[in-house]
């Protein structure tokens, strides 16, 4: 069928509130052109991300009303830890109340001053975390992924070479753990193999490393495995899931990407001993191990969200809804991240505003102009982001985040005429320059002034 339609109905709606030009200038220059300081009622279409911004369905919403709210041992802790139990095969399992504070307490355990973590690509959170530790964070991506118009099926895939020479020049001893994110966000929401998983498996084995997922995206993940991967066509998400897993000794999620739901995450850990020093941790900063922050009805909807989105009817509508706009995009002559992501669709700020230098921020750039133009706000994944140690990125993007359940196709449509319009007018987009950042995570909180 060509026509994408959604595999549920929609039961409640939101009023969203129209802005004009004029309005929206002030409002750039009141968030001194951070869109992350632009209040969400000022905002038409919300692709800032789609992390927690879903909508959640009716029977996450009833599953909410049968919440237990006892401190310890509540039954709806017991409901949640089967179901990632059934998903997963881990056996100990630690909610938090996003997936950075899983990364945190990780982090905190088998970091540290001359650690190194290797990932396929650290994602801000991740890498933030990593780098707070004290440890240094390494990107061992395959060299395709550097490549945006470069068709590869599995972009995300770690360079194992790379991996294996990187252990070797560090030592066993200095690299804790292994890490793979699926799908691969800051690589443009690409997936990741079981084939790679296994190879990376394979060289962690050999030098005793543990292998962890960053898996907020698993089964986005497991249904490009599907479609993609040799052998993989007849099986089904929930047996790819859990062979993703069954290759892990441990890992962090955010439960607000495939939990499908507005809060939470969670900790797997497989050694004993790493798990007990994560349950004090957690209990020390989260809550006890049966709640982790989280309250017995957010746990609910998070048992009720890791069912939903392992459903192929959903995932399929998910990938062609993100598809769908990243064809649209490059029709109109924007280069994206290709093939098209899973959760988002990135685009080349660098090739669309050549005459702007990294220096200036092209994809902050592009980011302030699509709001100023037309109300949508997008996230930079560049410079801003990952530049902050002198050393930019090799790609400045755009990403557009698609929440989860949330906008019909004819607000995907609006995107593109919008992104239409900008690119006829695109050589007049202005650069940035930063007058503030903070000394973690700047994109969240910089201040800028346009140039020109």
């Amino acid at each position: 069928m060509k026509t994408i339609i959604e595999p549920f109905r929609i039961k409640s709606v939101e009023p969203i509130r129209m802005t004009s030009r004029e309005e929206r200038e002030q409002i750039l220059r009141d968030a001194h052109f951070n869109v992350f300081g632009i209040k969400a009622r000022d905002v038409l279409v919300d692709l800032l991300t789609d992390s927690g911004t879903g909508a959640m369905s009716s029977l996450q919403w009833s599953g909410m009303m049968r919440g237990d709210e006892s401190y310890a041992g509540a039954e709806s802790f017991y409901r949640f830890s089967d179901k990632m139990n059934e998903l997963t095969g881990f056996d100990h399992i630690l909610p938090t109340h996003q997936g950075r504070a899983s990364e945190r307490i990780l982090f905190e355990l088998v970091g540290g001053p001359g650690k190194v973590i290797p990932n396929n690509n650290h994602f801000d959170t991740t890498r933030a975390n990593v780098e707070h530790s004290g440890a240094r964070a390494v990107d061992l991506v395959i060299h395709e992924a550097k490549t945006p118009s470069l068709r590869h099926p599995f972009k995300g895939n770690m360079d194992v070479q790379r991996l294996r020479d990187l252990i070797v020049a560090e030592g066993v001893e200095k690299i804790p753990i292994v890490m793979v994110t699926v799908t691969n966000n800051s690589g443009g929401g690409q997936p990741v193999s079981l084939a790679n998983l296994r190879e990376v498996r394979a060289v962690c084995d050999e030098f005793g490393i543990p292998l962890f997922l960053d898996a907020c995206r698993f089964a986005e993940n497991a249904y490009f495995i599907k479609q993609r991967e040799e052998g993989q066509g007849e099986r089904t998400i929930r047996e790819i899931v859990r062979d993703t897993f069954d290759l892990a000794d441990g890992a962090t999620i955010s439960a607000k990407k495939d939990g499908m739901v507005n809060i939470g995450g969670v900790l797997l850990i497989r050694d004993p001993e790493l798990a007990q020093r994560a349950d004090a941790l957690l209990i020390l900063t989260e809550g006890f191990v049966t709640y982790g922050g989280l309250s017995g009805r957010d746990l609910e909807a998070m048992a009720q969200g890791f069912e939903e989105v392992v459903r192929e009817d959903y995932l399929s509508y998910r990938i062609r809804s993100t598809e769908y706009l990243g064809e649209r995009l490059l029709a109109l002559g924007f280069q994206i991240i290709e093939p098209p992501g899973g959760h988002a669709i990135y685009v080349d700020a660098g090739k669309l505003c050549p005459g702007i230098p990294s220096w200036e921020f092209p994809g902050q750039a592009l980011v302030c102009e699509l709001y100023r133009q037309a109300g949508i706000r997008t996230v930079e994944i560049g410079s801003v982001m990952f530049g902050g140690g002198g050393n930019p990125p090799p790609l400045e993007l755009v990403r557009f985040a698609i929440p989860r359940r949330v906008y019909t196709q004819s607000h995907i449509d609006y995107v593109v005429e919008a992104c239409g319009e900008l690119y006829e007018r695109r050589d007049r987009i202005k650069g940035l320059k930063i007058v503030f950042e903070p000394p973690y995570l700047r994109h969240f909180s910089a201040r800028f002034i346009e140039l020109r």
